[in-house]
C-alpha cells in the first residue's frame, strides 16, 4: 500500500530492511496486511548496474556493475529513503476487464528510512508519479502501454488512480508552465483569487500541484485577504455552535483562459471535549514566496488529469464513484512494437528539488529562492490512507 505523490518521482518500496517503520500499528486498521517486498524472492527481480542512465549515483559507485543505489532526502527534518535500485515487474488490472498488465519498472528497495518516514507517515512506501524518466507513469507511457496522462479521484473515504487517463470532453483544464525555467513539475499559473465574493486583482501566482502534500499554501497577500481571528495552529479559523455551522467562505482559483476551480471544502473542522464541532479552520498555510501549493484538501471531490502528452491539467467534480466516461487507452499489449526493454537511453531528467513529497519536501536547489524550501519544509503533513494504493510487484 502505497501513498500516491505527484510531487516527487522515485517509486520506493520497504526492502531487505535495515531501518524501515514498523507496520504493525496499521493492520488493525486495514483490510489488508501489509508486506516487504523482497527482491530476492522474486524471479524477476535484477538490480540496477551503476552504468544504467538512470542511476544518478552511478559516478560514486567503485564499479559501474555493481548495484546501482540511491539516496533521497527531504527538507523535512533528517527525513531520507536509502537503498538500491531494482528493475521488477509491476502487476496492473485493467478497466477493459483484459488480463492483468506486467510492465517492467524500476523500483528504489529502500532499505533505510529515516524522519518521518519512521514515524509512519508512508510505511509501506510511497509512489512518485512526477514527469522524470524514473516515475511509473513514464514507464507505462515509453513502453507504449498507455497514453502518456493518469488521472485521480478521490474523496475522504476512497479514491482511484488511472493511468492513461485523459478524462472527458466537458473538464476544464490549463496548462502546465515552467518552474523557474524548467518544465518538470505540474505546475499551473493562476491568475486570479477570490474568497467569498471579493476578488483579488493582479494577485497571479504560479502553484505547484502535489497530491502528496496535505494543506495547500498560498502566497502572502492571498493568505492574510481571509484573515477574520488568529488562533491554533492555522492562522485563520472560526467560531461555530455546535447547532448552527456558520457559512464557509468559498475559495476560488482562476487559471488562464478563465478557467475556475472551487476547493468542495478548503475546511479543517475543530471538535471540543465532547466530540461537538467547535469551529473550523481554513485549511491553508502561508507561502513567503509567490508561489503555491495545490495540495491535496483542495483536490478532494474532483477528478483530476494529469495529461502530460498535452501537458496540462484537467479536473471535474466527481464523486469517484462511476469513472466509466473517461477517455483512456486500456492497460494492454501496445498496438507498436515495444523495445524488448523499455528503459529510456535518454540522460534521465529530474524534478526540480524543491518539489514537495507526502513525508518532507525534496533537496535544497541552488536554484530556487531559499525561502520556498521554507515553505516546503514547514507545511503540515498529514498522510491520508485514501490517497494510498495497492500494487502488486513479483
Amino acid at each position: 500500500m502505497v501513498a500516491l505523490d505527484t510531487g516527487s518521482d522515485l517509486f520506493w518500496i520497504p526492502c531487505d530492511c535495515i531501518e524501515c517503520a514498523p507496520l504493525s500499528g496499521y493492520h488493525g486498521s486495514l483490510d489488508r496486511d501489509l508486506g516487504i517486498y523482497k527482491p530476492a524472492e522474486s524471479t524477476t527481480s535484477r538490480h540496477l548496474p551503476c552504468s544504467h542512465e538512470l542511476c544518478l549515483l552511478g559516478s560514486d559507485c567503485t564499479n559501474q556493475k555493481q548495484p546501482c543505489p540511491y539516496n533521497t532526502k527531504y527538507l523535512q527534518e533528517n527525513t531520507t529513503s536509502s537503498g538500491l535500485l531494482v528493475e521488477d515487474i509491476l502487476h496492473l488490472d485493467s478497466r477493459e476487464s483484459h488480463a492483468p498488465v506486467k510492465a517492467s519498472v524500476i523500483i528504489g528497495c529502500g532499505r533505510k528510512q529515516s524522519g518521518s518516514y519512521l514515524d509512519g507517515i508512508a510505511p509501506d512506501g510511497l509512489l512518485g508519479l512526477g514527469m522524470a524518466d524514473i516515475s511509473v507513469p513514464s514507464f507505462l507511457a515509453r513502453a507504449g502501454l498507455v497514453r502518456n496522462s493518469f488521472s485521480m479521484c478521490f474523496t475522504k473515504d476512497s479514491g482511484r488512480i488511472f493511468f492513461g487517463d485523459q478524462g472527458v470532453s466537458t473538464q476544464q483544464s490549463t496548462p502546465f508552465v515552467p518552474l523557474y525555467g524548467k518544465l518538470q513539475t505540474y505546475t499551473v499559473n493562476v491568475d486570479k483569487s477570490c474568497v467569498g465574493h471579493k476578488c483579488f486583482e493582479s494577485t497571479s501566482f504560479q502553484a505547484i500541484v502535489d497530491s502528496g502534500t496535505s494543506f495547500t499554501a498560498l502566497p502572502l497577500d492571498i493568505y492574510k485577504a481571509v484573515a477574520i481571528e488568529e488562533a491554533t495552529s492555522f492562522d485563520y479559523c472560526y467560531s461555530a455552535s455546535p447547532l448552527v455551522m456558520p457559512d464557509v467562505p468559498t475559495v476560488t482559483l482562476t487559471f488562464a483562459g478563465n478557467k475556475s476551480f472551487q476547493p468542495v471544502n478548503p475546511t479543517f473542522l475543530l471538535h471540543d471535549e465532547e466530540g461537538a464541532v467547535a469551529g473550523f479552520c481554513l485549511a491553508v498555510v502561508q507561502s513567503p514566496e509567490p508561489i503555491g501549493i495545490i495540495a491535496q484538501n483542495f483536490l478532494l471531490g474532483y477528478h483530476v488529469v494529469f495529461d502530460r502528452e498535452n501537458m496540462k491539467l484537467g479536473w471535474y467534480r466527481s464523486e469517484c464513484h462511476d469513472l466509466d466516461n473517461s477517455t483512456t487507452v486500456p492497460l494492454g499489449p501496445s498496438q507498436h512494437n515495444s523495445p524488448e526493454d523499455p528503459l529510456p537511453s535518454n540522460e534521465q531528467q529530474t524534478s526540480p528539488a524543491v518539489t514537495p513529497a507526502v513525508a518532507g519536501r525534496a533537496r535544497a536547489s541552488s536554484s530556487g529562492p531559499t525561502n520556498l524550501h521554507k515553505l516546503l519544509a514547514n507545511s503540515h503533513l498529514l498522510l491520508l490512507l485514501t490517497m494510498s494504493t495497492v500494487f502488486f510487484i513479483s
